[in-house]
Order: C-alpha cells, then structure tokens, then sequence
C-alpha cells in the first residue's frame, strides 16, 4: 500500500515547491505533485495529515562520529553543560554511579566554559577523587584529565610535549589537567576499553537520537582508532548482520598520519571486508591540521597573541604537503573519495594542492574555516565540495573568546565563507560534526541563513556569508547525498528514495530568524516510519 503525504509544502531536495503532496510507494517516491492527481494514481495509498508542516528528504550528515556520539550520550555527557559549574556537578553525579577503580570517561564539554579553554586537574579532582577521568572536549582536540589520571600516565613538568601535541602547564611547567591532540594519547591509550558490546549500544543509541532528528543518512568520519575511541567499523558490520542499521552510511577509513602509503593495502582490505548493505567504506579520513581555538589549526602566517603581536606558531599539518598529495593521489587512484579536514588557511590550500590533479571521486574538505581568498575559488576549478559545519560560523563565545584575538582583523573576515564558496560555483555539502556540536540540521541551517544561532542574541558572524534557506537546505540533503554517492536520495522525486522528514512548520512560509524553532515530527527511511 502506498503513503501519500497531503497537507503541506514540499522541499524536494533541490527547490521550495510550496503547497504540494508527495507519493511513496515502497521504498521509492512515486511523484510529488497535487493531491488529487497523486490520489488518482494510487488510490488505496494511506494519508498522512502534514498539518501545515514541510515535508522534505532526509537529511544527510557528510561529517558525523556516530557511535562516538551515541556512546557519550550513555556516559559523561556534557554536551548541554553551559558552563564550568554544570560541568563539574554533571561529572560528581556520574561518578557517583560508577563502581570503584572505573575510569570516568564520557566528554563534550565546551572550551568557552572554562578560562582559556582550559580545564584545571585540580577543578575536577574534588569530585571524582582518586578515580582517574578522561573527558574529551566537544571537538575532540583536547581532553580534561584529573590529577590521577596524569599520574597513571607518569605525566609530569619533565615529560616532553608529543610533536602532534601539546601539554597545558602553569608558569612553573608543570601540567594543568588540558591535554591538546597527539597529547591526549598519553592518557587516552590508558584508557579502560570499551568493550564490543558498549561501542555497538552507542551506535544504535547515536543512530536513534539522529532519525529523531530527521536524518536518514550520513558519512561517518573516522572509521578506525584515533584518540582512545575505538574502531566503530566492526560495530557497523554487527548492525548491517544484525539487519539494525537503518540508516544508509558511508564509513571514512581513518589515514594513520604516521604510517605513510604502506597502510593502503590495509585500507583496500578493509573497504572490502567492511562494505556490506547498507554501510560502505569508500572513504579515507585525512587529518591535515587541528583547531583554531588551542592554535593547532595549520596557518600560513602566526597566531596574534592577546596583545596583538605576532607569536612564532603557524599551528600544525600533521602531513608534509609532499606527504599529503602522495596520499591523495594514491587513494584517489584507488577510487577511495579522499576526505580531509582542514580548518586553517594553510591547510586548506595543502588539501586543495594535494587534490589537484587527483582522480575525481567526489572529494571534499571538511570545516574550510579560515579560507584564503585566493583559494575559495579552486573548490570549484578543482571539484571539491566544501564541507560545512554551518552551526559554528556564528559569534558565540568560543568564536569572541579563543579565535578572534588570536586571527585579527583581516583572518577573522574570512571565516566559513560559505556564500564565497557558492559565488565561485563550488558544491556545498553540510554536517554536524556530532558530539562536536548538535547534529540536528535545522539548528545548523538556521545558522547557515541568519549566521547567528537560534534564540541568540549577538549580531550575525559575516552576514554578507549567509545562504539562502533553499541552498542551505539543499546542502543538507541532495549535497551531502552526492558526497555519499547516493544519486537517488537527497530528492523528493520519480524512483528516489523514500527517505523523507515530515517537519512541524514550514520555515520557508515564516521570518528566517525562526527557522530554527523547526522540530522533526516524523521519519521515513526507505518508506518505513521509524
């Protein structure tokens, strides 16, 4: 029996068709059009009431960490603690339930909460004792440990800075309890393992919580061990077996930035053994640089520092550009789509130098936050899609606090230059970058319009850098479709997908400042309500 969806407005993937019903039959769209007509081709279809709601595809994440997600959901989940006291009664109400000599692990909190974004040892020592803690922040640069699990680590004034991290220290050296990228490894390999079973409860956990959302697909970007987080393929894999995995998924297999070209026998191996059903790992995660905000992400001329003046740190790439294009061209050539993250201005040009000439296998760069103008246009010269966290290019405390200072002026202006990208005909893709930020699209599509967040009332980040809401939209689910290379679905059109999302309004009918009041009411994958 088919499902006709009558009653509201319609965004099929690409353009507001306004008042408009939508046929499904099985798993596959029929037609969008008049609900008399869609009646007369079908009818025995059941209807469903949209009462004024948009009706829309499924939303596609293309840069998610999932079962990472989903797992910090069942543990110390700070993603909604606003500041360092929240944080701090959220870790002794955890700990409370543990069971003696049990790590604390969990994380998401947010680097705006604590002076410098950095989280003392000594704050979190008076809840949780002799009980060694390690919570990663919200983007997973950095982790918040206690003084126990510094000592388990034998981490002291001594230990020397990793050369892919850096220690937080005191005046006198010695550490305060803030571990930046490769130093998290120091604890984070000491980390009690999750175990099989805990890793797959947080799949199916983070794969809920995003069909609630209304997202029906995504690209899951790190397939593999990074930063004491295990491999989530094999939990894939169990799903697929287990006919539990719902939602469409293309893994990104994590590129070791150590291991060089010898790892790719490795990554053909497992793209085979892990590809199966709804999951395929078709991907490869590059990590070309880190963040502005603890001045890891890579950058062609230094930081500020707070007065002003110019430091001597550029941040890091992690890979030689030589390094890098090697791995590119080779995956490339191996028709793996190559997935990089790069958030400074330099190590978003190493990316597109390093893609310059590869085999086109739908490409793209994740974050572009800080884009060199002379770069915006080589996105599209180069077909690369511009991946964006749109949820992040507002003003927020983060962005005034731990990334303004240190840009200046002219740095900070080019920040998520989302409309420069669309002007010079680059594809736009869009995620969430979940547990890094919310993973719901409309709050990320709000931002994407209005660049300022819903219900805030700072002045908009760059307005001259806002979308439109149907390119925002479309980003969402035809654009970060393609990247998954998935034609068929993103669309609300004849023999797609039936992956559809029933909104509670139509933000395109209402003021742009509201769109972020929009809730998911009701999801379809393949034509079955979830």
């Amino acid at each position: 029996m088919g499902l006709l969806l009558t009653g509201g407005s319609v965004f099929d993937g690409h353009r507001y068709r306004g008042a408009a019903s939508v046929l499904l039959d099985g798993a596959r769209v029929v037609a969008v059009g008049d609900r008399a007509d869609l009646r007369e081709r079908d009818g025995r279809a059941r209807e469903v009431d949209c009462a004024g709601g948009l009706v829309a595809p499924g939303f596609v994440d293309a840069h998610v960490h999932v079962a990472q997600g989903g797992l910090e959901r069942l543990r110390c989940d700070l993603s909604e603690s606003a500041t360092a006291e929240e944080c701090l009664a959220a870790i002794a109400a955890y700990a409370g339930r543990l069971a003696p000599g049990d790590w604390l692990l969990g994380g998401g909190w947010s680097m705006a909460s604590f002076p410098g974004g950095t989280p003392t040892a000594e704050a979190m020592d008076g809840v949780t004792g002799d009980r060694p803690a390690f919570l990663p922040n919200r983007d997973h640069h950095g982790a918040w440990v206690n003084s126990a699990a510094l000592r388990a680590a034998g981490i002291t004034r001594d230990t020397p800075d990793p050369a892919d991290g850096r220690i937080e220290r005191d005046a006198d050296g010695h550490p305060t309890g803030t571990l930046h990228e490769g130093a998290m490894a120091l604890v984070g390999d000491l980390v009690s393992e999750t175990t099989d079973d805990e890793l797959y409860d947080g799949l199916l956990a983070g794969q809920r919580y995003l069909h609630s959302l209304g997202v029906t697909g995504w690209q899951d970007a790190i397939i593999g061990d990074y930063a004491g987080m295990m491999d989530p393929g094999p939990s894939y894999r169990r799903a697929v077996e287990n006919g539990t995995l719902t939602a469409d998924v293309v893994g990104a297999l994590w590129w070791d930035r150590n291991r060089g070209l010898s790892q790719l026998p490795e990554l053909l191996a497992r793209r085979q053994v892990l590809s199966s059903g709804r999951f395929r790992a078709t991907s490869v995660k590059i990590m070309q640089d880190g963040v502005a905000e603890n001045f890891t992400a890579a950058m062609l001329h230094p930081y500020l520092d707070r007065c002003g003046h110019a430091t001597d740190n550029r941040g890091h790439s992690f890979l030689p550009a030589a390094d890098l294009r090697a791995a590119v061209q080779a995956l490339a050539e191996e028709d793996f789509q190559v997935h990089v993250h790069a958030i400074g201005d330099r190590g978003i040009r190493e990316a597109l130098d390093a893609l310059d000439g590869a085999k086109p296998v739908r490409h793209h760069i994740a974050h572009v936050q800080v884009v060199h103008p002379d770069d915006v246009r080589r996105f599209a010269e180069l077909g690369v899609a511009a991946n964006l966290q749109a949820l992040w290019a507002c003003a927020d405390d983060q962005m005034t606090e731990l990334t303004l200072p240190f840009l200046g002026p002219q740095r900070s202006s080019w920040q998520y230059p989302f409309k420069d990208l669309q002007r010079a005909g680059a594809r736009l893709v869009a995620g969430s970058d979940w547990p890094v930020s919310s993973p719901d699209p409309l709050q990320a599509i709000h931002v994407a319009v209005n660049r300022v967040a819903h219900g805030d009332e700072a002045e908009p980040f760059l307005p001259e850098q806002a979308l439109d809401l149907e390119s925002a939209f479309a980003a969402y689910t035809s654009g970060s479709a393609w990247i998954n290379h998935r034609d068929d679905a993103g669309v609300l059109e004849p023999d797609a997908v039936a992956d559809v999302v029933l909104l509670d309004r139509d933000p395109f009918a209402g003021a742009p400042e509201e769109v972020g009041a929009t809730r998911a009411v009701q999801t379809w994958v393949s034509g079955v309500e979830l």
